[in-house]
């Protein structure tokens, strides 16, 4: 077991969200750039009523999701022909390379997920999946 004495703790506050690939507004807490952080990232992803984010897929990184508040479907797979739908408290796995696509299923109230990813670097590995 190995014991580090010389590194610090970090907090990390985030006043507002930043806009990111996926088209949803993000808190960023836990990354690279706002903590030091060299194998993980966690945020706060917010999805409006109504809203959808932009289909993609993280390349070469896996994503866990905890969802605090709301109703989602997330499409995903080939041509996002596959879905499921989940609900306020489910964890939920993203392998990595899987196309998806969540969408808030209420026209009146955000849906709130807690979001972890094995990248340092939130946004780097976030591509852009084309329908096809």
């Amino acid at each position: 077991m190995q014991v580090n004495l010389d590194k610090d703790i970090v907090t990390v506050r985030p006043a507002e969200t930043v806009d990111t690939i996926q088209r949803l507004p993000n808190y960023v807490g836990i990354s690279e750039q706002t903590a030091g952080s060299t194998g993980i990232s966690m945020n706060i992803v917010i999805i409006p009523p109504a809203a959808k984010a932009e289909p993609h897929f993280h390349d070469g990184f896996e994503t866990a999701i905890y969802l605090l508040k709301g109703n989602v479907q997330t499409f995903y797979g080939e041509n996002l022909s596959k879905s499921v739908i989940n609900k306020q408290g489910d964890f939920i796995f993203i392998p990595e390379g899987v196309p998806h696509q969540p969408v808030n299923l209420s026209s009146t109230e955000e849906a709130i997920a807690l979001v972890a990813r094995n990248d340092p670097n939130e946004q780097e590995s976030v591509q852009v999946y084309q329908l096809g």
